[in-house]
């Protein structure tokens, strides 16, 4: 497999009625590169009507709004007021209560905290400084789960995903002063959605992640991808995308630190491939994240970035990192923050402390679970040095026959590809999670994991798998899925000594996984109240988790081609499958620490087999 690399595709359905017309058919948007530009930011305080009938939305008729062709006063898009002391509009925003973005509503009023339905978001704001030519994009960086989005009156449509990135060109669509930004926010799980109806993590409502306006000439450098397709040859092989080009446009692509700068044109449909070799590059990898400054510049716009340059591949049983062998000293994390409030991470910040925390366990591995997280830590993991796995919400049992459950779950998978492929520290895609074998599923995850490779082949594949036992002896767990001879290492999930029988089951399994690929366990764990001591045969105790670390990784020790683990999971996290009083309290209690980040004894244990295995290797 090549390298680290990118080709930003986007996320779930989105509905565009050109700038401001009447809602089209649903239509996937490009790939846009924007974190690194510079942007007007809208997050903050916005105005919010908690609307659980969805009385701003539908008529009493239950006939929506938005699709009439003169829709009244009472629709919230409208963000209308009285034009008489007669006129009878029944919403406010001005006088609404506000919550900041991003974040989540539900620990931001405690009324919200199991909430599940439409809140309407309102924010005014005044249009960016721009020449006479300038275009300018609406982006959003997620908002959970389907957001029906308005400017002035005006709808730009729809998106469905609760974690992945979307945007609208609102070039014409702008006031100078006083633009309304309405959106309609539904959290309401279904059983068609991605994910479904049944999950173990909260189902946290509202506009999670940032919101900007950036401004771009009328042809701008939309999205690059680039690679080091051969490590030997130190050659590097990518693409530009322009958008508004007519073919012919001049595109210099340079890496200063390399004495790189190679110019190439961009094709009738706006594509410029360029191919260097860049024979004093570093390899990045954990122990030297070597980053390099990028810029590719056509007319008057310059995009920079950052980009490490390495290799990862398998070889039998074996993961290669720039052609030598990888063990993966991961954890699983979720994208929850509890020591500050709680709630969806809402920054930088929050990510770093995040991975602050995994990095204080020895890991140079993070599985990013179990939907695409927010870009800060993909980019921070690029400078920490942290391999990661990204995965998409295709979780449990989804409705596999649905052709438009999938599309979602493609255009989910098309968003987490097209934001993050330029980050070395992204080694793995996942398709999904601990899905039981059928039929509808193995077509539904071959159509994924084929949408995968062409999207990106410089990366390798997996899902978190599941095992069973062998009829004739129960103490030979097995794992074979149709999957694993689509993915490139074996990736499973297992929780004996916890779900699956006492702690001595863990001596006795022996382990039949009948591929030539690198075995990875993606989960195992239990429960554990951190503070709460007890004999080490006593569930919920720290006592019995840390001794089911132990037993546990001397098992995976004896699984041949066994390359690596991310036990479930760093930190305490929110659920509410988890009420025991005194115990759980509504949150999942396998964390390595608690949810504020204090470590229970397992986190020592783990620390310190990580510590023996870095010392090991290579």
């Amino acid at each position: 497999m090549g390298l680290h690399l990118h080709r930003p595709c986007w996320t779930s359905v989105l509905w565009l009625a050109g700038i401001f017309g009447a809602l089209h058919a649903a239509a996937a948007e490009a790939p846009m590169q924007v974190h690194t530009r510079a942007t007007q930011s809208l997050d903050g305080a916005w105005k919010v009507i908690v609307d659980p009938y969805g009385n701003g939305y539908y008529n009493y008729r239950y006939q929506p709004f938005d699709q009439l062709a003169d829709p009244p006063k009472g629709a919230y898009f409208r963000d209308a007021k009285p034009g008489s002391p007669t006129d009878l509009v029944e919403y406010d925003f001005d006088r609404a209560q506000s919550l900041q973005v991003p974040g989540d509503w539900n620990t931001q009023d405690p009324k919200l905290y199991y909430y599940e339905g439409s809140v309407w978001y309102r924010r005014t704001f005044d249009a960016p400084a721009r020449g006479p030519s300038d275009r300018v994009f609406l982006e959003f960086g997620a908002v959970n789960y389907r957001a029906d989005v308005y400017l002035n009156g005006r709808k730009l449509g729809v998106h469905e995903g609760g974690f992945t990135p979307f945007r609208f060109e609102v070039t014409g669509g702008l006031k100078a002063r006083g633009n309304s930004l309405v959106l309609k926010v539904d959290n309401t799980r279904r059983a068609d959605a991605v994910p479904t109806l049944n999950t173990d993590w909260w189902n946290y409502g509202g506009i999670t992640r940032t919101v900007e306006l950036v401004v771009v000439p009328a042809v701008f450098v939309r999205d690059y991808r680039i690679a080091l397709e051969s490590l030997d040859a130190r050659e590097v092989a990518g693409s530009v995308q322009l958008d508004g080009a007519r073919g012919g446009e001049r595109v210099e692509v340079s890496m200063p630190e390399l004495g790189i700068r190679e110019a190439v044109r961009a094709d009738a449909g706006g594509r410029a491939a360029f191919r260097f070799r860049v024979p004093q590059a570093e390899p990045w990898s954990p122990g030297h994240p070597r980053l390099y400054r990028l810029e590719i510049a056509s007319g008057g716009d310059t995009l920079v970035d950052r980009v490490g340059l390495r290799t990862i591949a398998t070889r039998g049983r074996q993961l290669l990192l720039n052609g030598k062998p990888l063990f993966l000293r991961g954890i699983s994390v979720h994208e929850e923050y509890s020591a500050d409030g709680g709630g969806r991470v809402r920054d930088e910040a929050q990510a770093r402390a995040l991975l602050e925390r995994a990095r204080a366990l020895g890991v140079n591995f993070v599985r990013l679970a179990h939907y695409p997280h927010n870009e800060d830590m993909a980019r921070l993991a690029d400078e920490m040095g942290l391999l990661v796995w990204s995965e998409i919400p295709v979780y449990w049992t989804i409705d596999w026959t649905n052709e438009a459950t999938y599309r979602n779950a493609e255009a989910q998978l098309e968003a987490m590809i097209g934001r993050d492929r330029n980050r070395a520290s992204v080694i793995i895609w996942s398709l999904a999670n601990e899905t039981p074998v059928s039929e509808p599923r193995n077509r539904f995850l071959s159509r994924l994991a084929a949408r995968a490779r062409a999207l990106d082949d410089t990366r390798l594949l997996s899902a978190a798998m599941e095992k069973h036992y062998r009829n004739d002896d129960p103490d030979v767990a097995v794992v074979e899925d149709p999957l694993a001879d689509l993915v490139d290492l074996v990736s499973f999930n297992q929780y004996i000594g916890w779900y699956d029988g006492s702690l001595d089951k863990i001596d006795r399994v022996r382990w039949q996984i009948p591929y030539d690929k690198p075995v990875f366990v993606s989960e195992f764990g239990a429960d554990a109240k951190q503070g709460l001591h007890g004999d080490a045969g006593a569930i919920w105790t720290e006592e019995y988790q840390a001794e089911l670390y132990r037993r546990t990784l001397r098992m995976l020790d004896r699984i041949e081609g066994f390359a690596g683990t991310s036990p479930w999971i760093l930190s305490d996290f929110r659920s509410p499958r988890r009420p025991l009083p005194g115990v759980q309290d509504g949150f999942n209690r396998k964390g390595l620490t608690s949810e504020t980040g204090e470590p229970k004894q397992a986190f020592h244990v783990l620390r310190e087999y990580y510590r023996k295995r870095a010392a090991a290797a290579p």
